[in-house]
């Protein structure tokens, strides 16, 4: 698997997104923050709660200059059933059916699906957090969201650190710690 601060692997890779069929790269995810997330499979019993979350706070990832990218393994055709199945998705929905991404990420899974992993690039396409949960339980976006916008103070955060809470020395001294 990658290293933090590693350069991401570059990949193109076909997708849905709002119900239309494009190309996304890379070079796409450059710019800004992104989140570039990897799940089992289509129309499945935990990757749905997933996607759900994931559209439900893309407001907030947007608010924080980020991008949210999912890559499943399952063809075009079924990612597009898919996401109208959960009411449309805002964010791509790559389809990696070589599984070529998910072996560059070294996410693939000994089922030849790939694990539940999340990764938090910096604008330049480097890794800055790395998430892998088993595939029976799924992520927390709202724990995606809480290491995004830690990661974007550039400080030091303590645990259960939230946003407007203080960062830095300012933290330990209000924690007691030198």
């Amino acid at each position: 698997m990658l290293g933090l601060d590693a350069s991401a692997p570059d990949f193109a890779l076909e997708g849905i997104q709002g119900g239309r069929a494009g190309r996304w790269s890379l070079d796409d995810l450059r710019r800004s923050w992104a989140v570039l997330f990897f799940y089992p499979a289509d129309f499945t019993f935990v990757c749905p709660t997933e996607m759900r979350s994931f559209q439900e706070h893309l407001p907030r990832f947007r608010e924080r200059d980020c991008q949210v990218v999912a890559v499943g393994t399952d063809g075009l055709d079924s990612h597009r059933a898919w996401a109208l199945e959960l009411g449309g998705l805002d964010f791509p929905l790559l389809s990696d059916p070589t599984r070529a991404a998910s072996r560059a990420y070294g996410v693939l899974g000994g089922d030849d699906r790939p694990w539940r992993a999340t990764f938090v690039l910096s604008p330049g396409a480097r890794v800055a957090h790395i998430t892998v949960t088993p595939a029976n339980v799924g992520r927390s976006v709202e724990e995606t969201l809480r290491v995004l916008s830690a990661l974007q103070t550039g400080r030091l955060c303590p645990a259960e650190w939230r946003p407007g809470q203080p960062t830095g020395p300012e933290a330990a001294a209000e924690a007691g710690v030198r």
